[in-house]
């Protein structure tokens, strides 16, 4: 996996700190820094998201394919899912993730609310990185409902 990114703010753009993400499977991602009211020449002008925010949504694609997967394999009629992610991070440098509640909405017919427990449970102990990564310094929790459709 490669991916290259390169600060924007050199190029006379609206945002000192403007940054821009060409991964290797040939996409291309905009991230931008918070205001700094004390040194503007040091903030973003918020014009994109932050890449914290990225690595959170990252993370929560991650386990949502995950889920979807699962329930799929398992031949649920799943139709939709999605999660809203809510974290926390820590007071000083470097400010990590410290914890993070992932609460999964997922649809279909006939899901029980095993099968959604056991997708989201398989995913965060076996299958997905990004949430076995940051469980290493965030308490991650989670909650679901589900919704027949």
């Amino acid at each position: 996996m490669e991916c290259t990114v390169s600060w924007t703010g050199a190029l006379n753009t609206r945002s000192n700190m403007g940054f821009v993400a060409e991964t290797g499977s040939g996409h291309t991602l905009v991230m931008d820094g918070a205001p700094d009211a004390a040194k503007p020449e040091n903030g973003g002008q918020n014009l994109a998201a932050r890449p914290m925010e990225l690595l959170l949504a990252g993370t929560g694609g991650c386990t949502a394919y995950d889920v979807v997967l699962i329930l799929k394999r398992g031949r649920h009629e799943v139709s939709g899912c999605s999660v809203k992610l809510s974290a926390e991070r820590a007071e000083t440098e470097p400010k990590v993730f410290t914890r993070i509640n992932m609460h999964f909405i997922v649809s279909g017919k006939r899901l029980t609310a095993a099968a959604v427990e056991r997708a989201i449970a398989l995913s965060h102990e076996k299958y997905c990185s990004a949430s076995v990564m940051l469980g290493k310094t965030a308490q991650i929790s989670t909650s679901f409902e589900v919704l027949e459709v």
